[in-house]
């Protein structure tokens, strides 16, 4: 053990009151701080500039068009149910491992040790995402600002590359500090965002009413609500697939729940409330974005199929103008995407960075995972091993093609339906002895958790069946992306869980104590005890 560490396991004695079993510092997170890193860890900048065009339209001519509020709310609703899983079972085992450890109490080592590679598989992949879109956005801040020769200098070849692995090193710095600092950085890049967003969507709807721009705009109904006229299979389904990305996120808040004033209560408050809030902000940002632009398909109509992939840049122009107050909210703009995908990076870390902790602690992964810092009080081989696995997945899809890239989005929604629908799962069968105790058991820790679990695994299955036609996902020239003839956000999706249940055998066979159960037993407390150095 190096200098500067604590080694945490099941077996350990107790601690300092400031510092938790695992070496965590307890207490370091109020209700709002955990809200924040909820809110934070799901980018609300980014996914919609990323996802609300292909909501809209993708997958056909029109996909959702003015209804594309109504699949924004309909998304929510397995979220909602998956996120009183969360609260629940925070409530009984408040562990940084969340699916992880209480995947492993319902079902057994084997079916949590899927879980928390569930967990670890999405993240790593979303990563390289957005190390590639806060490198984009770097550079197109730098135009933004003037720099056109650097832009133009460097937004080719090597440099993206270099300045993505850069953020995922500071972002990795950062975690690596402590959760107080993270927080603090948390509330400023989370506040600039939703106040860029809000204003956003003010002017928009201001201009909507007033200017009517350009002939496109649309006053809102309430019939954009309603999914009334929208076929399952071909619209709400595939358009849900990609909403379910924009929502998550919520779970970094329960992820820290060791870190929480009450560990047992606040994190579970904070997923419920965070997922309330970004449901009040992408159906406000929807609808104005709508009402301005229109969902034609020329111009700055959100079905033009150039506004795909990013909407705030096709309609900005034209919302802002370009006079020097059009150029700064411009510039404003491209900051909050920027700012939001690095927000979101930081507390991918921390949230995986405490999954491998949690399942370094009960020896489900190595010992050094279970090693934290004497000072920061926070995972430290977790906490690098997270920043260097990203670094060099985001490195190799690059080198290999960047095309593939564009597959993991897709390919993380899998993951995330997968261990989300895991929890709800887990939540109804440990509880499934004192479900009949009372009505309130009943619906919340049963019906509720048991619906959103069995919605997602459609939601998988389904996915698993579109991603895997070659068809589904093609590069600027029109050519299908595929990885063996399959389409390559379902061959992606597929090989991280084939991986991880090789490497969950590897592991077996080299340490085997967690899989017989004997390092997490009925007595072994969520924050066992630490050893601190």
């Amino acid at each position: 053990m190096s200098k500067g560490e604590v080694m945490t396991g099941p077996e350990s004695g107790t601690v300092a009151a400031a510092v938790t079993g695992k070496g965590l510092r307890g207490g370091a997170l109020g209700l709002l701080s955990s809200v924040v890193v909820g809110l934070a860890s799901m980018a609300p900048a980014y996914s919609l500039a990323a996802t609300l065009g292909l909501i809209v339209a993708s997958g056909g001519a029109q996909l959702c068009g003015v209804k594309a509020p109504a699949v924004v709310l309909i998304s929510f609703i397995p979220m909602y149910l998956i996120a009183t899983a969360y609260q629940e079972l925070n409530r009984a085992i408040p562990d940084c491992g969340t699916t992880f450890t209480w995947a492993s109490r319902a079902f057994g080592p084997i079916v949590g040790w899927l879980g928390g590679w569930g967990i670890i598989a999405a993240e790593v992949i979303v990563m390289a995402n957005l190390a590639e879109i806060s490198a984009a956005y770097s550079f197109r801040f730098a135009a933004d600002l003037g720099w056109l020769s650097f832009a133009d200098g460097t937004n080719n070849g090597v440099w993206p590359t270099v300045v993505g692995v850069l953020w995922i090193a500071t972002m990795t710095y950062i975690c690596y500090r402590g959760i107080q600092v993270s927080a603090r950085l948390l509330h400023a890049l989370l506040a600039f965002q939703i106040v860029v967003l809000v204003v956003f969507s003010v002017v928009a709807l201001v201009k909507t009413y007033t200017l009517d721009a350009q002939g496109v705009s649309l006053h809102p109904s309430l019939s954009w609500f309603w999914p009334g006229g929208l076929d399952f299979g071909t619209t709400i389904a595939p358009a849900a697939l990609m909403a379910i990305f924009m929502y998550w996120g919520w779970d970094t808040a329960v992820a820290c729940n060791e870190e929480s004033d009450d560990p047992s209560r606040t994190p579970g408050r904070a997923a419920i409330i965070s997922a309330l809030l970004l449901l009040a902000t992408y159906t406000l940002v929807t609808v104005s974005a709508i009402a301005f632009a229109g969902v034609g398909t020329q111009g700055i109509g959100l079905s033009n199929p150039h506004n795909s992939k990013d909407t705030f840049a096709a309609i900005g122009p034209a919302l802002f103008g370009d006079g020097i107050f059009g150029r700064i909210a411009l510039l404003l703009l491209t900051t909050s995407i920027m700012t939001s995908a690095l927000a979101s990076a930081q507390t991918t870390i921390l949230k995986t960075a405490r999954t491998t902790l949690s399942m370094g602690v009960f020896k489900a992964l190595p010992a050094s995972f279970a090693k934290t810092h004497h000072r920061y009080l926070t995972p430290t081989t977790s906490t690098v091993a997270v920043g260097v696995v990203s670094v060099v997945f985001y490195v190799l899809f690059t080198l290999i093609s960047e095309n593939l890239l564009a597959a993991l989005i897709g390919s993380v929604g899998l993951m995330i339906a997968f261990y989300y629908g895991l929890t709800g799962f887990a939540c109804a069968w440990y509880y499934r002895n004192t479900l009949t105790s009372s009505v309130r058991n009943l619906v919340m820790r049963g019906v509720i958790p048991l619906l959103g679990g069995v919605t997602l695994l459609i939601v998988l299955i389904y996915g698993l069946n579109q991603y895997a036609r070659p068809e589904w996902l093609t590069d600027d020239n029109g050519n299908n992306i595929t990885i063996l003839g399959v389409g390559a956000v379902a061959a992606v999706g597929i090989g991280a869980l084939l991986l991880g249940s090789i490497l969950m055998v590897i592991w077996w066979a080299i340490a085997p104590d967690f899989f017989p159960g004997r390092t997490m037993t009925d007595g072994t407390a969520a924050d066992s005890g630490a050893d601190v150095a």
